[in-house]
């Protein structure tokens, strides 16, 4: 049987139709509160909010919703002025904030909420797999945005709404993400290790991404859940796969250095590459979730 009404804040982005894709047949109802226009579109019920301060209407979808996911939050792929650090802060933080006051309005709230976070969260690691228990928590600008977030979204308490709050890694798909650059760049032969080439990346196919949701909806798990992949791999291990994937002998490794100069050239971060983020799902383990796409060989297989 279908369940009633979800609602996805911020829905219209590369994640945000990933999970309009897996749900479309498991709900009757699909709400995208976006920035752009309300329309309808293909089933879909689009309403404008502006994800800031503002209730303009937008707040009454919420009533009798089954569950809401928030996925605002400007991109960090962005080079880290003072200027967009302040966005990527303020769009995680006011979003929250306004959702949390419309959800503690409604007369019949959303009944689960799920919130983005980010595997980011935990510090560089080489040394140790970070879990929801024992994962250490780090302190620089993109570790203290992750607990500002998780704070705004916690500290309002919903009495009639489960929280969530989902540490997602990097999901790769087919049709964006992270996955359709780093191709790129091995179809051009630069897929050699980056930097040191030891650092941990997380990450998690788009279909294990919607289904891990989708069990977390079912299981109605609450608190922190990891959205990753079972095994981080090595960035040098992960682009070694990624250009045998895509049919290249031959791979340039890229210097620290010069993927610091990079960086500066297409407006980006080098950290997005160079954490080493070495992060497990022991919770969604723990309840019996099984991953389709458990090894990057199965996922680059897949994604191809």
């Amino acid at each position: 049987m279908k369940s009633n009404k979800l609602i996805i804040a911020a829905g219209t982005g590369f994640l945000g139709q990933v999970l309009t894709n897996h749900f479309r047949d498991k709900f009757e109802e699909i709400i995208i509160l976006t920035r752009g226009e309300s329309k309808i579109k293909d089933t879909i019920k689009y309403v404008n909010w502006d994800a800031k301060k503002t209730f303009s209407g937008w707040e009454k979808e919420l009533e009798n919703a089954t569950v809401l996911i928030n996925l605002t939050g400007k991109s960090v792929d962005c080079r880290y002025t003072k200027k967009n650090k302040k966005e990527i802060l303020l769009s995680r933080i006011e979003s929250t904030k306004i959702l949390n006051k419309a959800v503690t309005r409604c007369a019949n709230p959303p009944k689960h909420w799920l919130n983005s976070s980010t595997a980011t969260i935990y510090r560089f690691s080489l040394d140790k797999e970070m879990d929801e228990m024992n994962g250490e928590i780090g302190n620089d600008f993109s570790m203290n945005v992750a607990q500002s977030w998780e704070k705004a979204f916690f500290k309002t308490e919903t009495p009639n709404t489960l929280k969530t709050a989902l540490r997602t890694s990097i999901v790769l798909g087919k049709n964006g993400g992270a996955f359709v650059p780093l191709k790129t760049l091995a179809k051009f032969g630069l897929g050699g290790k980056q930097g040191k080439g030891n650092q941990f990346i997380s990450w998690i196919h788009e279909d294990d991404f919607a289904r891990a949701i989708n069990f977390i909806i079912e299981n109605e798990i609450t608190g922190v859940v990891n959205i990753v992949s079972p095994k981080p791999i090595t960035n040098r291990d992960f682009m070694a796969l990624l250009s045998k994937s895509v049919g290249v002998p031959f791979v340039v490794p890229i210097s620290e250095l010069l993927l610091k100069i990079g960086s500066i050239i297409i407006k980006t971060e080098s950290e997005l590459v160079l954490k080493s983020r070495n992060v497990i799902p022991k919770r969604l383990q723990q309840y019996g979730f099984q991953f389709e796409f458990s090894t990057l060989e199965k996922a680059l297989k897949n994604l191809s």
